[in-house]
């Protein structure tokens, strides 16, 4: 996949960069005893070398657009949590539209190669755009209970939240910028994630070999 028409070295070039920006926000929250940035940079940090992992299996083809789109989402949630959230009104859609366009990319993969994998299961392409739309919007009324959970627990403990949820207002705010994710990855995406899609069906093959 070619993001922004760059090639795959500086796009790796990017995706090492953004890592350093988190690491150092990483360091930022441990310098000011922020419970919720070192806590979300951590698992950024972490999410950011899951491609890496993947790419060491000589049979999984994981373009180097997709693990700088993943890190993207994630480097930009990570400075969000040191003021940016509540300094600038629009960076939490914009951070909630790129993680939704992640999760729309993964689910949509997933099912792509299942579909391609067996004639048992067989997805209309107008269906595989609706299951998009669903799963998408699914794993962000989870992520906002999610919220609403770790709250009431934080709350309860007496101890900082690591998510923060502001308002119901705030929270039907993010699932409408989390279907405008799913419905980018829908019109623009999926050819994007042909390459990704055939290394699942490649190893899917194998695997059903064994």
């Amino acid at each position: 996949m070619t993001l922004f028409s760059l090639s795959p070295r500086r796009q790796r070039r990017l995706t090492r960069a953004l890592q350093l920006v988190i690491a150092v926000v990483f360091l930022v929250g441990a310098v000011e005893r922020n419970l919720s940035v070192v806590v979300n940079a951590s698992i950024a940090l972490v999410v950011t070398f899951l491609p890496a992992i993947l790419e060491r299996d000589p049979e999984f083809d994981l373009d180097a657009g997709v693990t700088l789109w993943v890190t993207l989402a994630v480097s930009l949630h990570s400075l969000g949590m040191l003021g940016l959230y509540t300094a600038i009104p629009w960076w939490d859609s914009l951070t909630h539209t790129l993680s939704a366009t992640v999760v729309a990319g993964v689910g949509y993969a997933t099912v792509r190669a299942v579909d391609e994998h067996t004639r048992a299961v067989y997805l209309p392409p107008r269906f595989l755009s609706v299951f998009i739309l669903v799963v998408t919007l699914a794993f962000g009324v989870f992520w906002e209970v999610l919220e609403f959970s770790i709250r009431g627990v934080t709350d309860l403990l007496g101890i900082q939240a690591v998510l923060i949820q502001y308002s119901l207002e705030d929270t039907l705010t993010d699932l409408v910028f989390d279907g405008v994710g799913a419905i980018l990855v829908a019109l623009f995406g999926t050819r994007r994630l042909s390459t990704t899609v055939d290394s699942l069906v490649g190893r899917l093959e194998r695997t059903r070999g064994r």
